[in-house]
């Protein structure tokens, strides 16, 4: 479940680099209230920010994808000559695209992508010769050369999946109706693995790695374009979930393999072959087929095939360096969990670097860092007191690599380090904004994207000391920015802690409204809760909660127990009693919100999408009248109900530990909840399934409990859209306002 809503619904997808930004003279004029039709109208109220941003093989072109003025959600190919310092479309994506349909296929791996709601190009990849890029549009392929011709690769009306060049550029390679196929750029492609029964799949990441592992593909080309390691998937143990996709004007059902908790998951088997096929070789996994494969490497030599191994309570992880001639197996280390009640959390911040060690992030000391493995010892290579979070790139030439931290809980900052681990860790970047960067293949700079409370993202090229050198998207809120007409109400975030029951510090953030000495105002109170996202922080929050000040409600989030970037200790709370520690944490959240003057204690709302929306249903039912109402978007009810993968992983299996699903389930106290309740769910969801809330609504009218509910035909986990958007957030605050959550006269 890796949906944090506020954060990937529509009014968050970046717009992405105009130059200059275009402004809107309508908005512009506009001195009014900020409303949920102009949040989610183009161009963005964020203004814009790259895409997709990448750095070409040779390091001269910077590309990016790009948003039309007036289609904010369909993406062109843009790119930039870092010697001329000139812009230029490379692909058009209204010219060559041809409008099919997607395949069922690709629409569920763009779900899981988190990419459904976009059109044009959503992806691309440089070839490694830096002669140009390949480029997927409308279910076929393209390759874009620099000097603007284009080369359609494949007509088909499948889908082509999981497209890829190879890495010495010679093959396109790509997944179709379950095979992958592989040709030579400019030729055509032939299958290379056999057409089996349906439940057999080659090529492909299973669902559970697609969803909770964000592993989006199943075959990996070695360095020299020679061999490929590929994944067979048999789906046939995984039961089958009959999806109803209830549209506008009718219905459709899918059989759905969905690996629901305690249940079997599919068998992942991995064949290293030629580009052709031949000359098949079976990957040694080990004996037990009950395991994830979390990722898949070669060195850079070729040598070898490194695989993660993950055991199924997703405790231990062992590396397994694998002979590609033959499929033997050993375990080159194991990793263990840090704590006896806690899980591995896999990353692809790693690097196997050209003398054969690996530079490999872990949390065993109780908090993210680096390590340098050379296959016997380890050495650690940052020591901070916040967690390091992800790896940037590196210089090993220079023997340099850059990193992103916490710092003070609120920011992220990126530093360089030594691989060797003397001399300890350099900042590059501004304390006064959070900020993320990825670097450059050469590792001379920097792209950083950074943002504050009072700053949208920008981003700019940066020396590896994190000198400036140009601006990719400075984003001034000027006078043409989209936002700047509501600056005048724009209300500057506070922040402060709370204490948990155990005494543990819990950061919040709040906005006011403009608010008159004597009266008290209601709270919209947002929360994610669950694992993963941390919802307060000094960045950029955009539009919507502005929006939501400017209608006289105080804005109010707050992360608990078992959210990221507080390490270990904090997070572990959770293990196997999901909707407790996060629902005392929130009650505090709540209780401090009653003690202040301006606060109309009696009228503070809650709200929360997917991981949100259980836990406004764990909020209601174990604090009635706390709340003076909720709002619950997709929520699962029963965990049981959910994928294996993200379940198992901090509930345990239900089958060995059924007492920990019975406490964690919204549904045997659905009839507690007492406060007005709004149940939200798109009728087509295939992450969070409709029966999550189908079996709620049951016992809510089995039992003659009242609730309101709006049900969006058709529409996914991702319930958002230029119009659908703004009708979902009016409807929020007219149940707000029915039931009496109003600011004062």
């Amino acid at each position: 479940m890796r949906l944090h809503y506020l954060a990937a619904a529509a009014l968050l997808l970046p717009t992405t680099l105009s130059t200059p930004a275009i402004a809107d003279d309508h908005m512009t004029e506009e001195t009014g209230e900020l409303t949920f039709e102009r949040v989610f109208a183009s161009p963005s109220l964020n203004g814009p920010a790259p895409r997709q941003t990448k750095f070409s093989p040779d390091g001269r072109y910077l590309t990016l994808l790009r948003n039309r003025e007036d289609d904010r959600s369909r993406y062109d190919l843009w790119g930039f000559d870092l010697t001329t310092s000139e812009w230029r479309m490379l692909v058009d994506s209204e010219a060559i695209g041809s409008g099919r349909e997607l395949s069922e296929d690709e629409k569920m791996q763009r779900e899981r992508a988190r990419v459904g709601g976009l059109s044009g190009i959503i992806s691309y990849q440089w070839a490694s010769d830096a002669s140009g890029v390949l480029v997927p549009l409308d279910g076929d392929l393209y390759f874009a050369r620099l000097d603007g011709t284009v080369t359609r690769l494949t007509d088909t009306e499948e889908s082509e999946l999981n497209p890829k060049l190879s890495n010495g550029a010679g093959y396109v390679s790509f997944v179709r109706d379950r095979q992958l196929w592989v040709g030579a750029v400019g030729e055509m492609a032939m299958p290379i693995t056999p057409k089996e029964e349906d439940a057999i799949r080659w090529g492909e990441a299973e669902f559970v790695a697609q969803e909770e592992m964000g592993r989006l593909t199943g075959y990996w080309w070695s360095p020299d374009d020679s061999r490929l390691v590929v994944q067979r998937t048999d789906e046939s143990p995984v039961g089958i979930v009959t999806r109803a996709a209830i549209g506008a004007t009718g219905t459709r059902v899918f059989d759905q393999r969905y690996p629901v908790a305690g249940s079997d998951n599919a068998i992942v088997e991995l064949f290293v072959m030629d580009p052709d096929g031949a000359g098949q070789v079976k990957v040694d996994l080990g004996e037990e087929s009950d395991i994830y494969v979390a990722r898949v490497d070669w060195a850079p030599d070729g040598s070898a095939i490194y695989v993660q191994r993950q055991n199924r309570e997703q405790t231990v992880l062992d590396m397994l360096k694998v002979d590609p001639a033959t499929g033997e197996s050993e375990i080159w280390f194991t990793e263990t969990a840090a704590r006896d009640n806690y899980w591995i959390n896999i990353s692809d911040d790693y690097r196997f670097l050209s003398d054969g060690s690996l530079l490999w992030w872990s949390e065993r000391d109780g908090f993210g860092n680096f390590y340098r493995f050379d296959g016997s010892e380890w050495t650690q290579l940052t020591s901070l007191t916040e967690p390091v979070t992800s790896l940037v790139g590196l210089n090993e030439e220079d023997g340099l690599f850059f990193f992103r931290a916490v710092e003070g809980v609120l920011t992220q900052q990126i530093y360089g380090a030594s691989l060797s681990g003397e001399g300890g860790s350099e900042r590059v970047t501004d304390l006064n904004y959070t900020n993320s960067a990825s670097m450059d293949p050469t590792g001379r700079m920097l792209l950083i994207s950074r943002s504050a409370n009072d700053q949208p993202t920008q981003s700019y090229l940066a020396s590896r000391k994190g000198t400036r050198i140009a601006w990719v998207e400075e984003n001034a809120l000027s006078e043409e920015h989209p936002y700047t007409p509501y600056l005048l109400s724009h209300a500057a975030p506070e922040y402060g802690t709370i204490p948990a029951e155990d005494g543990t510090d819990l950061h919040y953030m709040m906005l006011r409204p403009d608010m008159e000495p004597g009266k008290q105002y209601p709270v919209f109170y947002y929360h994610y809760s669950g694992p993963g996202p941390q919802v307060v922080d000094r960045g950029w929050d955009g539009a919507l909660a502005q929006a939501i000040v400017d209608r006289g409600y105080i804005y109010f989030a707050l992360d608990n127990r078992g959210t990221a970037n507080r390490g270990v200790d904090f997070e572990q709370p959770i293990y196997r009693a999901m909707g407790g520690v996060e629902v005392r944490d929130q009650r505090s959240g709540a209780e401090y919100l009653k003690t202040l003057d301006f606060v109309d204690a009696d009228k503070i709302a809650i709200y929360g999408w997917s991981y949100g929306g259980y836990m406004t249903l764990k909020q209601l039912e174990a604090d009635p009248g706390l709340y003076a109402a909720g709002i619950s978007g997709a929520p699962v009810t029963k965990w049981e109900l959910y994928d294996t993968h993200y379940t198992e992983r901090f509930m345990g299996n239900p089958n060995e530990v059924p007492e920990a699903y019975d406490t964690a389930s919204a549904i045997p106290n659905a009839t507690n909840i007492s406060d007005p309740l709004l149940l939200i769910h798109g009728m087509a969801d295939d992450n969070v399934v409709f029966e999550n809330s189908s079996e709620l609504i049951s016992v809510l009218q089995e039992n003659n409990v009242p609730f309101e509910m709006m049900l969006y035909p058709g529409y996914t986990h991702r319930v958002s859209g230029e119009q659908i958007s703004p009708h979902m957030w009016n409807s929020i605050f007219r149940f707000l306002e029915a039931h009496g959550v109003t600011p004062p006269e």
